[in-house]
């Protein structure tokens, strides 16, 4: 595969197409981040539903488990799915599910009778308990031997990165 050369990098030069390039074998910096960015995003969270599957969980279930527990106080459902960036319907089956299996319960909210806020019982919280030890132990597992300010440094460009998709991408200039 051809490394297109920094005078050509898509951020410095718009007469490229990153679909010419990358049709024609080639590849620019920007690619690469995005593409690997998503390989090891689906990649991690493969790993970890293989391993979820194996009790009966998901880490999709983790996540949604994890944001209410996380949660300071008792959180409307509405608030949940924004932090998980998900759609209301999205979170309104998932939360279905949860609570079918016990581990979550939805209380009226007395400031909002629409509302239902969202807290785990004591088996949603075992069962995050479980989830969180398999995380832990694969995350130990990935990270091994990584430097602490790689690690730190990483997390921050991926904060930043973030930040820039949920303010939205303003439109290139020019």
């Amino acid at each position: 595969m051809t490394t297109v050369t920094p005078a050509t990098d898509l951020a410095s030069n718009s007469d490229f197409s990153s679909f010419e390039i990358y049709r024609d074998g080639g590849t620019t910096r920007e690619i690469r981040l995005t593409v690997h960015l998503v390989l090891a995003a689906r990649r991690w969270r493969s790993l970890l539903d293989e391993q979820l599957r194996l009790i009966g969980q998901s880490s999709a279930r983790m996540e949604a488990l994890a944001a209410i527990i996380n949660s300071p106080t008792l959180s409307a459902q509405v608030d949940i799915a924004k932090r998980l960036r998900i759609e209301g319907p999205t979170m309104t089956r998932m939360l279905d599910t949860l609570e079918k299996d016990g581990l979550v319960e939805r209380l009226p909210d007395p400031g909002d009778r629409r509302s239902k806020l969202l807290r785990l019982t004591r088996e949603g919280e075992t069962a995050l308990q479980e989830i969180f030890e398999i995380a832990d132990t694969l995350r130990t597992r990935l990270l091994e031997g990584l430097p602490a300010d790689k690690m730190d440094e990483l997390d921050e460009f991926l904060k930043d990165l973030i930040a820039r998709l949920d303010a939205g991408l303003p439109e290139r200039a020019g």
